[in-house]
This record gives structure tokens, sequence and C-alpha cells, in this order.
């Protein structure tokens, strides 16, 4: 299962950009220990990364109660991060220092969904 995009992807997702600002949901699932690396990846992200690409949290937050799902199907965390564009999002990633600390998430989580939301 892949836990960071891949460079294949990140090239469709450039594609397929309507314009305008772009939601990110994220689907988390931690590793042993991972929630404590996934913590200081937050903080980077919070106070570098985000303000630097005009991004912001919307929400963050733990799993709880499934209601309707298969066994194996519930997450640990959830995150609804904003963007003002797909562009600023892959400059994001693409920044060299942003690869520095991306390594805390990679090692934070066994599986992960990263995915692009459109408004309504």
């Amino acid at each position: 299962m892949a836990i960071d995009p891949r460079g294949a992807d990140l090239k469709r997702y450039l594609q397929e950009d309507p314009g305008g600002p772009v939601v990110m949901l994220n689907l988390l699932r931690y590793a042993e220990g991972g929630r404590e690396l996934y913590a200081q990846y937050a903080e980077a992200l919070s106070s570098t990364f985000l303000p630097r690409y005009g991004g912001e949290v919307l929400y963050a937050g733990n799993g709880s109660t499934s209601l309707v799902a298969e066994s194996g199907q519930d997450w640990d965390a959830v995150l609804l991060v904003r963007y003002p564009s797909r562009a600023a999002f892959s400059a994001m990633v693409a920044d060299p220092e942003y690869q520095q600390v991306t390594e805390l998430r990679t090692r934070a989580l066994t599986e992960a969904v990263l995915q692009a939301t459109t408004a309504w």
C-alpha cells in the first residue's frame, strides 16, 4: 500500500485539475508508535509548509466508532486540508525542505488514503 504520492499520481492529479482550491481528504492508519511520529510531521506541516503554500487544516480528528464499514476499514485519524490550488499542493510536496520532513509521515503510517475532493 502506498503511503506517499508518486510522480505518476501527481501528474494525473495536476492534469485533472478543475481549477480553484482543493480539499485533500487524508485517512490514516498508524504504525506502532506512529501517532507520535505523525504529530512531529503535523507540527512541521502546520508551522512551516501550510503557511508557505497557503494551506490550512479544516479538520483533524481521531477515528471513532464505525457505523458502516467492513472489518479493517476503520481509520485511526481523518484530516481535511485545504490548499489554494492543486499546483500549490504539488509545489509543497516537491519542496526539498518538505521532502526532509515527509519521512516522518512515511514512517508513522502503515496505510493511508490521500484523495483530492471537489466542491459540489
